[in-house]
C-alpha cells in the first residue's frame, strides 16, 4: 500500500496501554454504577466513579447502548481471564473453581442489572449471549476437569449446567432483599465436592 491510495483504509493502531488502563477503568466504573443505579444513570455519575469528564466517557462510547455493550464485554473477558489465573495461583482446582465461580456471580449481577438493556431490538446486542457462551463455558470446563482430574469432584459434571443452576439461583437476588443468592451458590459449589 502507498500513500497516494486514498480508498485504502489503514488497520487501526492498538491502543496504548495507559490507554487501555484508562478504558478498562471506565467499563469498571460504568459496571458498578449500573449495578447500584441501572442502565439509565447519568452519565456524569459514571464520569465521577471514573474520576474523568464525561467528554472522554462519549469520545470512547458515543451512545449508551455503546457503553453497555462494552461493559458487558468487558465483565465476560474478566471472568473468562480469571479462570486460568485462579488455577494458577489457587490451593486446590476445587478452590479455584469456588473462586471463580464467585467471579461469575459477580458478573451475572452486573449482568441482571444490564438485563433491560439487552432485551432491545438493537442488532448488536444479539450476539452477546453466544459471546458469553463462547467465551465462559470453556473456563468453567477447564475448572471443573481440573478439580475432577485432583479428586476433588464427580467427573461427570457439565460446565453449561452447571452455570445454568448457578444463573438461576442469582436471578431472585433482586426482588428480595432477604434473598441471599451467594450463599445458595456456595452450598452448591461445597456439594460438588467428593467426601474424603
Amino acid at each position: 500500500m502507498n500513500d497516494g491510495d486514498g480508498g485504502a483504509r489503514r488497520a487501526p493502531r492498538p491502543k496504548r496501554a495507559d490507554a487501555r488502563r484508562n478504558e478498562e477503568a471506565l467499563l469498571d466504573a460504568a459496571a458498578a454504577i449500573f449495578v447500584r443505579s441501572g442502565v439509565e444513570a447519568p452519565v456524569r455519575d459514571i464520569a465521577a466513579e471514573a474520576g474523568v469528564g464525561t467528554g472522554t466517557i462519549y469520545r470512547h462510547f458515543p451512545t449508551r447502548s455503546d457503553l453497555i455493550i462494552a461493559v458487558y464485554r468487558h465483565q465476560v473477558e474478566t471472568c473468562a481471564e480469571a479462570g486460568p489465573a485462579l488455577l494458577a495461583t489457587s490451593a486446590t482446582p476445587h478452590a479455584a473453581l469456588g473462586r471463580w465461580i464467585n467471579l461469575f456471580v459477580d458478573f451475572l449481577v452486573t449482568k441482571h442489572g444490564l438485563a433491560a438493556a439487552l432485551q432491545s431490538d438493537n442488532a448488536d446486542f444479539e450476539t452477546l449471549h453466544t459471546y458469553f457462551l463462547d467465551r465462559l463455558v470453556p473456563v468453567c470446563a477447564q475448572l471443573l476437569d481440573a478439580a475432577a482430574d485432583s479428586g476433588e469432584t464427580r467427573s461427570d459434571l457439565d460446565a453449561y449446567g452447571l452455570m445454568r443452576g448457578v444463573g438461576n439461583l442469582c436471578i431472585g437476588a433482586g426482588s428480595d432483599p432477604r434473598y441471599d443468592a451467594r450463599r445458595l451458590v456456595e452450598l452448591l459449589i461445597t456439594g460438588l465436592r467428593l467426601p474424603h
